[in-house]
């Protein structure tokens, strides 16, 4: 008899039975509820290679969406060796990347030409500060950005100027948004540019106004598959749902645990409908963890299971328990810090890889602490999230001249080099030839050339814009014969800009040379310089030496999709983590959004995680009691270990000051009422008082219950004795800092001092 596993294609095997359900699953809607450390990735490439390994769709049918371009590459890399050939042909990108192909094909009909521009975000604010100062908007009463981010929220959600809610305008621009934003609309048309968000937008007019367009796309793509789905804004899903009424042979694979970015569009709610959008779809949970150990798998899964709005899934493995959680009370952020600074070491004494260590915050301000302590300690760290390659000035400056090349009516790009290097061409010059450009109804460059054919320019700018004209001319040439990447080097020392970067004399100037030549090798990558503008539009990745042996810095939001065996996670105190603000602007959304952040941190750990809260905590410039996060006592007794510094909080009935877990400016006075059953062994037993406990506010104590002559210490001022006492506000001659008048909230005994 022969054996069923040895007949079916090598790239099945090694999968589970509910892995190889959600490849083979291929007829109609499904939805693939893939768990942290299920092997998503697998599943996802797998099921792409059975597509066309068995002949069910050839690679034009299929339409495969990423998040980003770095998982487009993977993937296309993964299928490649799967099938043991390269797939040509098909439709793989991130919306955006995809979104763009399908506009160049019928940019005509929204009044574009295939060869438009996407415009970065420095580019668009320029565009925008244009049409406000156009329109009498004051930038220093609404910055540009401010308005920019309105205008990309709208987009996100599909919303033209035509259709955004009168009821979300009100005093934006003051009243003139929605004018602002189709002027901002009409001059990007005017530009034949789009900006990031118009890339969905217009293709959901495209779809909306023009059917036989979206009947050609939806015949031609008999199979989607989207990645991270939980991640799509409502522009996205919209677009997705009219591709998929073709065929609807729609599999979206996503964990709705794991939805952290309704900050930037993200609508949790696209998953979690899916079999309401799509009615008989199947529903696949991988839930089968391949990463985390037991322990590690048993509190996230006990945390997450606190959140209302998900759809349900427990993560469970076959391997080893592993070590319990631990969770650590420190006095402040300084003690946080030199504790995880002690703990690296101590793991790195046992032959632990830095690499294999990250410290995740929730904010970024966060870092300072353990940055200056690591420096301290000669650790090497890498900060995740500096700036980009493509943000550099220089790298900017460049990329403004090959866009000219490309195209002579991209504006902003001549408005960035035309007296870059300085070439004598003032403000002066540029109004002249904007005026020429908009008495004409032609591009700047258009404008620029028959000015120099006039007396209307001053002669020696005249002679200047002629030769920076002759040099793009004589580029554009060379760009129709010659190489790309020769074309960029040429243009770069003929047009002076290596020779001002030479000549500069600051410690920086050498650094940017060096980035002009990575740019060059990086256009060596494209056949073309279209493809490479395009590139660089739709991705800025920064890209760093795996292979150096440094400890990960990095705010849990980026951390999302990767995975160490030591996750360090400080700050877990109310008011940080769930972060205030986030509560206070949507509320129990916005909890359960903090929740899954907490959840995508626990799960970054493949060995050990390790929390951490500091009592005391800087926050504006001040110093803030805290108390531990809400989290924290989410967590399950018997997978983890709480320990505190000696003294940190007392027994029960004892005192201790805190901020009202953040609902409120002022301190409140909060008493210990229980301790948990494991908490009292622990004092008993003389140890360091575990740190989470039952508290309660205490009302009408005067002064926190400090008396006159009581020792007390305060963080910033040292030791010193209560002269007096009056409602919460004490007065105190401290030994070194004399007398002060302070909040009682912000002294401790002196015998807890250490």
């Amino acid at each position: 008899m022969s054996d069923p596993a040895a007949a079916s294609p090598s790239y099945l095997q090694g999968l589970n039975e509910i892995q190889s359900q959600a490849v083979q699953a291929l007829d109609g809607p499904v939805l693939v509820l893939a768990g942290a450390g299920t092997g998503k990735t697998r599943v996802l490439t797998v099921r792409l290679a059975h597509l066309l390994s068995t002949g069910t769709a050839r690679p034009g049918e299929v339409l495969a969406v990423t998040f980003t371009n770095r998982a487009a590459r993977e993937m296309r890399t993964r299928i490649a060796a799967i099938l043991g050939r390269p797939v040509e042909g098909w439709w793989l990108g991130t919306f955006h990347a995809l979104a763009a192909r399908m506009l160049r094909r019928h940019a005509e009909k929204l009044e574009l030409t295939p060869s438009f521009t996407i415009l970065d975000t420095d580019d668009q604010l320029r565009l925008l500060k244009q049409v406000m100062a156009a329109g009498q908007v004051d930038d220093k009463a609404w910055p540009a950005r401010f308005l920019l981010n309105a205008i990309q929220r709208w987009k996100d959600r599909g919303q033209g100027p035509d259709k955004v809610p009168q009821a979300e305008c009100g005093e934006l621009a003051a009243g003139r948004i929605r004018t602002l934003y189709a002027a901002y609309q009409q001059r990007l048309r005017e530009l034949n540019a789009c900006d990031f968000g118009d890339l969905l937008l217009h293709c959901l007019t495209l779809f909306q106004q023009h059917a036989g367009v979206l009947a050609e796309f939806q015949q031609r793509f008999r199979f989607i598959l989207v990645d991270e789905y939980q991640d799509a804004n409502v522009a996205q899903y919209l677009w997705l749902r009219l591709l998929a009424q073709g065929h609807r042979n729609l599999c979206c694979v996503g964990d709705d645990d794991q939805a952290i970015y309704a900050w930037r569009g993200a609508e949790v709610g696209n998953i979690l409908r899916f079999e309401q959008d799509f009615p008989g779809a199947l529903v696949v949970r991988l839930e089968q963890n391949y990463r985390s150990t037991g322990a590690i798998l048993k509190a996230a899964s006990s945390l997450i299971a606190h959140n209302e709005g998900r759809l349900g899934k427990t993560l469970w493995t076959d391997g080893d328990p592993g070590e319990a959680l631990r969770i650590r009370g420190l006095w402040d952020s300084a003690a946080e810090a030199r504790f995880v600074g002690e703990e690296i070491e101590a793991l790195q004494a046992k032959r632990e890889s830095l690499a294999s260590m990250a410290v995740l915050t929730r904010t970024g301000a966060q870092t300072r602490e353990f940055e200056e302590r690591f420096l301290t300690l000669g650790l090497p760290y890498r900060v995740v999230g500096g700036l980009r390659f493509y943000e550099r000035q220089e790298i900017r400056d460049a990329l403004a001249y090959l866009r000219l090349v490309h195209s002579e009516s991209d504006d902003l790009a001549f408005e960035r080099v035309v007296n870059k290097p300085r070439r004598g061409l003032g403000d002066a010059t540029l109004r002249s030839v904007h005026r020429a450009a908009r008495a004409r109804g032609s591009s700047l460059t258009a404008a620029a050339r028959l000015l120099t054919a006039t007396e209307e320019l001053r002669p020696q700018a005249r002679k200047a814009l002629s030769a920076f004209l002759s040099d793009l001319s004589r580029w554009r040439g060379l760009a129709a014969h010659a190489n790309h990447t020769e074309v960029a080097e040429i243009l770069l020392d003929e047009s002076g800009y290596t020779a001002m970067l030479q000549q500069d004399k600051s410690a920086d100037a050498p650094g940017r040379l060096e980035n002009l030549k990575e740019l060059v090798v990086a256009l060596a990558e494209f056949e073309n310089l279209g493809g490479f503008l395009e590139h660089v539009s739709l991705v800025m990745e920064r890209s760093g030496d795996e292979n150096r042996e440094e400890v990960t810095l990095m705010t849990l939001h980026a951390a999302k999709g990767l995975e160490f065996d030591t996750v360090f996670l400080p700050g877990w105190e109310d008011g940080l983590f769930p972060n205030q603000r986030t509560l206070d602007e949507n509320s129990l959304k916005g909890l359960e959004e903090e929740r899954r952040l907490a959840y995508v941190g626990i799960t970054r750990a493949r060995k050990r995680a390790i929390f951490s809260f500091a009592a005391n905590r800087r926050l504006h410039g001040s110093w803030t009691a805290t108390l531990p996060s809400r989290f924290l006592g989410e967590l399950p007794e018997d997978c983890v270990e709480r320990e505190s510094d000696q003294g940190l909080y007392g027994g029960a009935g004892d005192r201790i000051w805190a901020a009202s877990a953040g609902r409120s400016a002022e301190p409140e006075r909060w008493q210990i009422r229980r301790m948990t059953p494991g908490l009292a062994r622990a004092k008993a037993r003389g140890d360091a008082a575990a740190p989470l406990l039952e508290i309660e506010p205490v009302r009408g104590q005067a002064g926190g219950g400090y008396e006159t002559g009581a020792r007390v210490f305060h963080r910033k001022f040292g030791y010193g004795s209560v002269a007096a006492v009056e409602d919460d506000r004490l007065t105190v001659d401290f030994d070194k800092a004399g007398r002060k008048r302070i909040i009682a909230g912000f002294v401790v005994p002196a015998n807890r001092a250490g």
